[in-house]
């Protein structure tokens, strides 16, 4: 094991603050095992956005090109979260330049990128280096305890899945354009926040075969340009120039996995819901629900209750419950967790793998990129469905 590994982080808006603060706090959770970890740099185009974010982390520097933190050999691992269009450039760039590497997910904006980008991570996984791409929410105790009830039969053979995950940053006509209203079809709602709720699924229900009734719907068809620089989901001040927006509002679809079939649905204008993920399991023997607005329960109905008190009963998430003991500092039931805790169980599960400790010892690994690329290519079955007026279409994962 090395004596320390220097990070950084590439991208220093909202989803990059997640990831240096994730960092920073990773060596407190479970066993003081893992190595020095150094905060190096906080890389980002925007020069007052990376210096405010690497003072208030606690990084040693800021950087303004994504270059400088290939070239440092001080610089060990790098997580890359920043517009989907620019994935590929940069980490191609890391790898070669032999740093380990975080990608947010989705991995790219075009299938054609993910896998290009998965055939470097194969090639560079030749010289010892580690590219995975971050599915915090399998994180969530909440989730995991409700795989176990699948897996152990409390719930008995599946029947039907469904999951919808409402955001409303994008429900304000006066919300500046950015490069999240810009994209292909299916990279706007179902690429950013569509990409989590279809690996959750998966994890669920099984492998993906098919989907059908692909529908993408733009509420919001033009937004205005900004006066300065956007970051994260800020509104700021705009101006009378008006850019058009290319990609979904809102989709929806249906699918057949590997245990059984479900609906999903996606939004970014959806007005009160500012980051609602709910997920609800049906099977021959109970269901299961969840929502990432009370992420620190599980709501559980079982065909065994009593006739006169049978329904969901909701059960607090504590030590009993998988990645619980121990993730936070205080790991008692009712304390209460949130998204934020995700992103540091992810940064403490790469930094594990990239210190050597045997998977035995270590929370589950972060997912690959060929798990990236079929992530992209479920997404992109959906738009091909949505381009065909809601037909049907195979998932076919490609070799990797």
């Amino acid at each position: 094991m090395s004596s320390s590994l220097g990070v950084a982080v590439i991208g220093a808006g909202m989803a990059g603050k997640a990831h240096a603060a994730a960092y920073r706090a990773a060596t407190t959770l479970y066993r003081p095992v893992l190595p020095e970890i150094r905060l190096v740099s906080i890389a980002d185009a925007y020069e007052p956005l990376a210096r405010e974010t690497a003072a208030r982390y606690g990084f040693s520097r800021f950087d303004t090109d994504w270059r400088a933190v290939a070239a440092d050999p001080e610089i060990d691992i790098v997580s890359v979260v920043v517009a989907n269009s620019l994935h590929r450039e940069i980490v191609e760039g890391l790898l070669a330049a032999g740093k380990h590497v975080l990608c947010e997910k989705p991995l790219s904006d075009s299938l054609e990128d993910a896998r290009a980008m998965a055939t470097a991570a194969g090639a560079a996984a030749e010289r010892g280096l580690i590219a995975r791409v971050g599915f915090s929410y399998l994180r969530a105790p909440g989730i995991e305890f409700i795989r176990t009830l699948i897996d152990d039969g409390r719930l008995g053979e599946l029947l039907h899945f469904s999951g919808r995950y409402w955001t409303d940053y994008g429900c304000r006509p006066d919300a500046p354009i950015s490069w999240r209203y810009q994209g292909p079809a299916g990279s706007g709602a179902l690429g950013d926040v569509g990409s989590h709720l279809s690996y959750l699924a998966e994890y669920l229900c099984g492998p993906v075969a098919e989907v059908s009734g692909g529908r993408f719907h733009t509420s919001i068809t033009e937004r205005p340009k900004p006066l300065g620089q956007v970051v994260g989901h800020t509104r700021g001040n705009v101006s009378e120039e008006r850019a058009p927006v290319t990609n979904d509002d809102y989709a929806t679809f249906n699918a057949s996995f590997a245990r059984c079939v479900g609906t999903l649905q996606v939004s970014r204008v959806a007005a009160g819901h500012p980051n609602d993920l709910t997920l609800e399991v049906f099977g021959s023997r109970g269901a299961a629900r969840w929502s990432q607005t009370n992420p620190g329960q599980v709501q559980v109905m079982l065909h065994d209750e009593q006739g006169d008190v049978a329904g969901y009963r909701t059960v607090a998430l504590g030590p009993a419950h998988p990645h619980y003991v121990g993730g936070w500092a205080m790991d008692a039931p009712g304390v209460g967790i949130g998204q934020n805790d995700l992103f540091v169980h992810q940064a403490r599960a790469f930094i594990e793998e990239v210190a050597g400790i045997p998977t035995a010892e270590s929370l589950p690994r972060c997912r690959s990129f060929a798990d990236g690329v079929h992530n992209i290519e479920f997404l992109a079955a959906v738009a091909e469905s949505a381009a065909l007026g809601g037909a049907t279409v195979p998932v076919t994962a490609q070799e990797h």
